[in-house]
């Protein structure tokens, strides 16, 4: 019993359904047949082969369906024992010669399909490089507001320096003033006081 796969389809899976249903093609046989082979040789079902081929796969093959639709025809015709020595040779010449189109069809596709991978790199890269400069960009940026707030810093620091030396000024100042109010003091409490009497004679108070 053939295992139902659920993944995806790989290239590898896409040449084995072209190549065993183009050959069914030429031999004459079906395309149910050709779908049955090829679920048993991938592990899938032949109604899921015959949908992968009439979605995807044969539109790559129109001209390789085209050849062995052709060959088909030349094998049918010939098939009346008609053919001669000689015709049968051709026939095998043209066999080979199909078999010789599709490996070139398979060198185009897989050129085609380098094509559009080395199309992809280069999207990457290009969106890496605009990416890279964005980000080149922002680092400059950082880079000028890191050097501004470095010189914001540092004439705060000046500026506090300024300030804590004016503090301390001030501070000294205040202590100089406390110590004359109260040198003042004291002198006004030693110094002697007189009061006059009623003589007109100045006495001193203790």
């Amino acid at each position: 019993m053939t295992a139902v796969r659920q993944d995806a389809w790989s290239p590898d899976d896409d040449l084995i359904l072209a190549e065993v249903t183009l050959r069914h093609i030429r031999e004459g046989g079906t395309q149910l047949k050709a779908f049955e082979e090829v679920g048993e040789r991938i592990g899938r079902t032949a109604a899921a082969c015959g949908f992968r081929w009439n979605s995807c796969v044969r539109k790559r093959y129109e001209e390789a369906i085209r050849l062995a639709k052709a060959e088909r025809h030349k094998r049918n015709k010939r098939g009346s024992g008609q053919e001669t020595g000689g015709e049968r040779e051709g026939t095998r010449n043209a066999a080979a010669g199909r078999d010789g189109e599709l490996s070139i069809d398979r060198i185009i596709r897989f050129l085609r399909q380098w094509k559009t991978e080395q199309a992809n790199l280069q999207r990457q890269i290009k969106q890496l490089e605009k990416e890279l400069k964005e980000k080149q960009e922002q680092l400059e940026t950082l880079r000028s507001e890191n050097e501004s707030l470095k010189a914001q810093v540092q004439d705060a620091k000046s500026d506090y320096q300024v300030i804590n030396e004016d503090y301390k000024a001030l501070i000294q100042i205040m202590d100089r003033a406390r110590k004359l109010a109260f040198l003042a003091e004291e002198e006004e409490e030693t110094r002697p006081r007189f009061k006059m009497d009623a003589s007109g004679n100045l006495e001193r108070i203790e």
